[in-house]
């Protein structure tokens, strides 16, 4: 018995060790004791500090949504408008447009209907609804849908204004508890601020997209009072007439186009432009403007400093029509516009947008530059007629004379014949057309272009060549020339450095 004891001793200690020694590994391998095992995911919150937190959009969609509305138009298309849709893929000329046009005439009166979506905000607790004028633009029958899904109701258009593509329409339903959107400030949004788009893309019903605002004050050339607000918050068709809003749930925006070919490039009409209109459109149901009469155009760095003007600003004037306010206030060609009732003019869509957003028989003063001088005059607006603006170009004139010249300037110059009269449409057949530029020459360095036709020099008129050379030989070298210039039917101020 007592010789045992030694090796029950040696057991013993082999034991000792052995647990010291695992637990020597296990600490230098950092391994996990099996009672405190981990499943080989990791759970819990991120415990850095270096992850910025989002806000989420959901309390600004939540009280926004129920204003939004989609909006249904039907329209009912005729045999003839049918025809056009299906016209013989030869054209006019072709056997197929006779077989096309007989078969739609020959069709009993069928109820064909053309439809469209698109997307709108309530404005009002008894239904008046802000959207697009191109969404209802022609519509037989218009309908509004809540986000709620309860059903359907028939709107009436109210007003539409063509110019700002806004229209407003009015839910038949004897209501006076919809749910209203918050009309902001877009004055007040700065470039980065963050928005988003509610609307009904595609028809896939309320969507919301967020970005920001990328850029303002944008010109796409949809209209005379062009002032978008630009953002990359997702618009797509059927997004039309759905609002912009900002992080505070107010409306600051409409949104109304986009870019085919880009992508995160959408525009928005600005809610304060919608603002000046909405009382017009609700009385009576179109948009009363002022208007000056007069045509304009940039002033140039060039022109600027032809005319002796200290920066480039302001709106010129390149015709006034007759009997017209500004006719009546002595406003002249080649005259500068530069500031109206105390606001500054920055360029010609400044003051378009300015007088447009006067009413008929409202006052004004005008700052005026004019042979290096300023001086003030005052006339009183008249009503905006879209008719006779869009005729204002129709009208034609006499004849001209032979000849052709190169002048100082790198141009070649021809006088108006009837033949080139008839072919530019111009008004009148005085003045030259240049038909060549030299390369390299002062006219190649400028804007002036071939097929434009110089009406005046520094305020010279100029009838024919002989004329024009005459003009253009008075001036120094080093100098700079003011031409008065028609391209495309329109009158334009361009100068032109005399090296």
């Amino acid at each position: 018995m007592n010789k045992r004891i030694p090796s029950i001793g040696i057991l013993v200690l082999v034991a000792v060790c052995s647990v010291f020694i695992g637990m020597f590994i296990a600490s230098s391998f950092n391994l996990t004791p099996e009672g405190k095992a981990l499943p080989f995911w990791r759970e819990g919150k991120q415990e850095s500090n270096s992850h910025v937190r989002m806000p989420s959009l959901s309390a600004i969609a939540k009280a926004a949504s129920p204003t939004v509305v989609n909006v249904r138009t039907t329209r009912k298309m005729g045999s003839d408008e049918m025809y056009r849709r299906y016209e013989g893929p030869g054209g006019q000329n072709d056997w197929f447009d006779d077989f096309f046009r007989k078969f739609f005439e020959e069709l009993p009166d069928q109820d064909t209907r053309q439809r469209s979506l698109g997307s709108g905000f309530i404005i009002s607790r008894d239904g008046y609804v802000l959207t697009n004028n191109h969404v209802i633009s022609g519509a037989d029958e218009i309908y509004v849908s809540l986000s709620d899904g309860q059903g359907e109701y028939k709107a009436r258009l109210v007003g539409k204004d063509d110019n700002t593509d806004i229209a407003l329409i009015k839910v038949e339903a004897k209501k006076d508890d919809f749910p209203v959107a918050i009309l902001g400030d877009s004055d007040a949004l700065e470039i980065g601020d963050w928005v988003i788009a509610i609307g009904n893309p595609f028809g896939f019903g309320h969507t919301l997209t967020q970005g920001i605002v990328s850029a303002k004050a944008r010109v796409i050339g949809a209209g005379s009072y062009d002032n978008f607000i630009q953002t990359d918050a997702a618009i797509n068709p059927g997004n039309s007439g759905g609002p912009l809003i900002n992080m505070d749930g107010e409306v600051v925006g409409i949104n109304t186009a986009i870019v085919m070919s880009g992508q995160g490039i959408g525009f928005a009409i600005p809610i304060n432009m919608a603002k000046q209109i909405l009382q017009d459109l609700k009385d009576k149901g179109e948009v009363t403007r002022g208007w000056l009469g007069v045509a304009i155009q940039d002033v140039t760095p060039e022109i600027a400093r032809a005319v002796g003007l200290e920066k480039a600003s302001g709106a010129m004037v390149t015709d006034v029509y007759p009997g017209d306010p500004a006719d009546r206030a002595g406003l002249k060609k080649g005259d500068i516009i530069l500031r109206i009732n105390n606001q500054d003019i920055t360029d010609p869509r400044s003051l378009t947008r300015l007088i447009g957003g006067l009413k008929p028989d409202e006052k004004i003063s005008m700052v005026v530059f004019r042979d290096a001088k300023k001086f003030t005059i005052s006339t009183r607006l008249v009503k905006r007629n879209e008719e006779r603006i869009a005729d204002m170009s129709g009208r034609t004139p006499p004849e001209g004379s032979k000849g052709k010249a190169r002048d100082r300037l790198g141009l070649v110059i021809e006088n108006i014949t009837p033949e080139i009269q008839k072919g530019l449409n111009l008004q009148e057949g005085s003045g030259v057309v240049v038909t060549d530029i030299e390369p390299g020459s002062s006219a190649a360095l400028s804007k002036i272009q071939r097929m434009d036709v110089i009406k005046e020099v520094r305020g010279v008129r100029v009838r024919n060549v002989r004329e024009y050379l005459g003009a253009i030989g008075e001036v120094k070298k080093g100098g700079t020339v003011l031409m008065l210039v028609i391209r495309n039917s329109r009158p334009l101020y361009i100068a032109v450095d005399i090296e």
